[in-house]
């Protein structure tokens, strides 16, 4: 049970983040700039944006661990 929320909250966070990448891909391939810059800005914010969803993915798991974990206390007394 609490595995399903788990998951749910971790899939909805890599969707958004996956969603954010190529939607700011996308803006980059149709700005008005010579193809070397955009490609030199694709791969950078790519490399920004793997990097702060692996941050931030790690964090919602920390974050969700710790409420199971408070929950099953709880329900433990």
């Amino acid at each position: 049970m609490y595995y399903d929320e788990e998951w749910r909250a971790l899939s909805f966070v890599a969707g958004l983040t996956l969603g954010m990448a190529l939607g700011a891909g996308i803006a980059l391939l149709l700005a008005p700039q010579s193809g070397r810059r955009t490609r030199r800005q694709l791969v950078k914010a790519m490399a920004s944006a793997r990097e702060s969803a692996g941050d931030r993915l790690g964090e919602m798991a920390d974050e969700v661990r710790s409420a199971v974990d408070a929950g099953r206390r709880r329900l433990r007394l």
